[in-house]
């Protein structure tokens, strides 16, 4: 049953945005903060994520069931069941906002925030071709976040990495969105594959990932980090590349290939290079 749960959610997902939020906590604190901020964090971090996806297979079980790539999910076939999912979604809420408490004020007055917006993410395929950015938010704000835990206070500083989180996030989510085009749009659902086709969908997501690029780098010189976050930065960009020339408007046939690998390689190679910085350089 674990098993099951663990699939509903898409836990392997999870280190998609986890490693943006680390990098953003050691940078703010320049090393490794104490250890219960370390736990706080990522007991945040996970009971967010969960919460988010527990919400979205409630909001979208009924189009799960109509679609062909999504009809086998728990929620789905009956191996999870709604109430099972809401008594998550619960869990993991309040495990969030006690994460939060636990952190310090500024965390637990910005909570209410970010569960909105992480909740709002399901809806937004029904209104907006701009979905891919409020997905983008959701795991953007993860940094900032971070930055807030450590500090206890907003700034700048980790916007430019919270803007490049939102980006790659966006640019990711259009080439995972190729898969559904013409369901989405046999259903009226909402993305820019839906609206400008693959072809100039895809556009939008290479300038998306060259945006997220630019911004990595201004976040590494704003706060003067050194030759490893820079390699690692590269690393991203190759990554980028090779993920965006996996996928055509013409082929399609290895967007999970672009998803799953390039992506987990993205996150976790700056997260090991951010650490080389710190500690080595």
């Amino acid at each position: 049953m674990i098993r099951k749960y663990l699939e509903l959610i898409k836990f392997s997902h999870t280190l998609f945005a986890l490693p943006f939020a680390l990098i953003s906590m050691l940078v703010a604190a320049r090393g490794v903060p104490e250890a219960r901020i370390v736990i706080w964090i990522l007991a945040a971090m996970v009971s967010a994520r969960t919460m988010a996806m527990a919400f979205n297979r409630i909001v979208d079980r009924a189009v799960d069931a109509q679609n062909p790539r999504t009809a086998s999910r728990p929620s789905v076939t009956g191996e999870v069941s709604i109430r099972g999912t809401w008594v998550l979604w619960g869990l993991a809420c309040g495990t969030f906002l006690a994460s939060c408490r636990m952190l310090n004020p500024l965390c637990l007055a910005l909570s209410p925030v970010v569960i909105v917006v992480l909740n709002g993410y399901s809806y937004a395929k029904r209104f907006t071709h701009w979905t891919h950015l409020w997905l983008g938010l959701s795991l953007g704000i993860s940094p900032l976040g971070a930055w807030a835990a450590v500090t206890g206070t907003l700034s700048l500083e980790p916007v430019p990495l919270a803007l490049a989180v939102l980006l790659w996030v966006a640019g990711f989510d259009i080439i995972y969105a190729l898969q559904d085009e013409d369901f989405d749009r046999g259903l009226g659902l909402h993305s820019l594959v839906v609206r400008h086709g693959a072809r100039r969908a895809l556009v939008f997501s290479r300038l998306f990932h060259a945006a997220a690029l630019a911004l990595l780098l201004s976040f590494g010189g704003l706060l003067k980090l050194g030759l490893y976050y820079f390699v690692g930065v590269a690393l991203v960009g190759a990554a980028l590349a090779v993920e965006q020339s996996l996928v055509s408007a013409e082929d399609r046939s290895r967007v999970n290939a672009a998803f799953f690998t390039a992506n987990g390689f993205v996150s976790l190679s700056l997260l090991a290079a951010t650490c080389l910085d710190l500690f080595l350089g």
